[in-house]
């Protein structure tokens, strides 16, 4: 026999007494891994959490690593062009000094001949030539004048204060009429090259009378 069909109100009815019916309670073994869902659950949020933390520290670390590293490479940089330049600097004034100092012995073995051709001219007397001293004041303007062309000085103190570094005394005589320590007369002239001392002058110093 078929059926009959609810009415509205009976399905109502019925729906209402269905929801009515208690609810089965959870087992234990429900509840357990229910709870162990939420404590693996809280478990993997904290380690993802350490994880973030870990990594960004380790970050931090090499951040600062690298930084310093980096500050040392700059560092020894700058000191690694300072000492090239250094010796670069090193390199062109011995460069510059073995020029203009190479002549220096050569300009010893010389200064004889110029000595010699001066006490020649000093020497000559009223029977020389005017063509012979012409030539020999001729070769001594030549001589002084290539040496003056390679930096060479003559020094000639007569009248000058007496100085060490550039005179070399042979006598000491009172003179009343100078200073004490002057150069009273110049036995030796010196020479420099390029402002160095390749020979001192041989001279005659006053001192005060006794």
């Amino acid at each position: 026999m078929a059926k009959q069909p609810q009415t509205p109100l009976e399905e109502e009815v019925e729906r209402a007494d269905q929801d009515a019916e208690p609810q089965r309670e959870p087992t234990e073994g429900e509840l357990q891994d229910a709870a162990q869902a939420a404590e693996t659950a809280e478990q993997t949020s904290a380690d993802a959490d350490n994880l973030e933390s870990g990594d960004a520290e380790a970050l931090a670390v090499k951040v600062e690593e690298l930084e310093q590293a980096l500050a040392e490479a700059k560092d020894q940089a700058l000191r690694t062009a300072a000492e090239a330049q250094n010796v670069r600097r090193r390199a062109e004034q011995e460069a510059e000094k073995t020029r203009k100092f190479a002549l220096e012995k050569f300009v010893k073995e010389l200064l004889p001949v110029v000595d010699s051709l001066e006490k020649a001219l000093e020497a000559m007397g009223e029977d020389a030539t005017e063509a012979h001293r012409e030539g020999v004041a001729m070769t001594l303007k030549m001589q002084h004048d290539v040496l003056a062309k390679f930096g060479v000085e003559v020094v000639e103190p007569e009248g000058e204060p007496f100085d060490p570094q550039y005179h070399e005394a042979m006598a000491m005589v009172p003179n009343p009429e100078l200073e004490p320590n002057t150069v009273m007369e110049v036995m030796q002239k010196g020479y420099l090259l390029n402002g160095r001392l390749v020979r001192p002058a041989m001279v005659v110093v006053s001192k005060a009378a006794e």
